[in-house]
């Protein structure tokens, strides 16, 4: 029953920005750590930010001092700000929510959100 719906993704010249959102359903939003993903042409799946239930966060080092991950309780979704985008930034993105026993480990995905950016 818990479903997470992405958007916000589109193309963007390097140094440009966008931001992303994810609007969760059918769980304890305000309870769970919460996360974003993705996946380049090529790569593997890889962390980018959580933010836990009580407000800490943390970024992979390609993108500390660039992204900010945030949520909003009131309104059950979850967002990332993207500042500086660079041609390395070009992938899918996913929203997650991770495991009430193991904020560790993700529990259910969004759909994935294409990001394009260009030099």
């Amino acid at each position: 029953q818990a479903q997470l719906v992405g958007s916000g993704g589109g193309s963007v010249q390097a140094g440009g920005s966008l931001n992303l959102s994810c609007a969760a359903s059918g769980i304890d939003f305000s309870l769970n750590a919460l996360g974003w993903y993705r996946q380049a042409p090529g790569s593997l799946l890889e962390f980018v930010a959580a933010i836990q239930a009580g407000g800490s966060t943390s970024y992979h080092d390609s993108v500390k001092g660039r992204f900010t991950i945030s949520r909003d309780n009131a309104k059950n979704t979850l967002y990332l700000e993207m500042n500086s985008l660079q041609p390395e930034d070009t992938a899918f993105y996913y929203c997650t929510v991770y495991q009430t026993s193991n904020s560790r480990v993700p529990a259910h995905w969004g759909q994935g959100i294409q990001v394009t950016v260009s030099s």
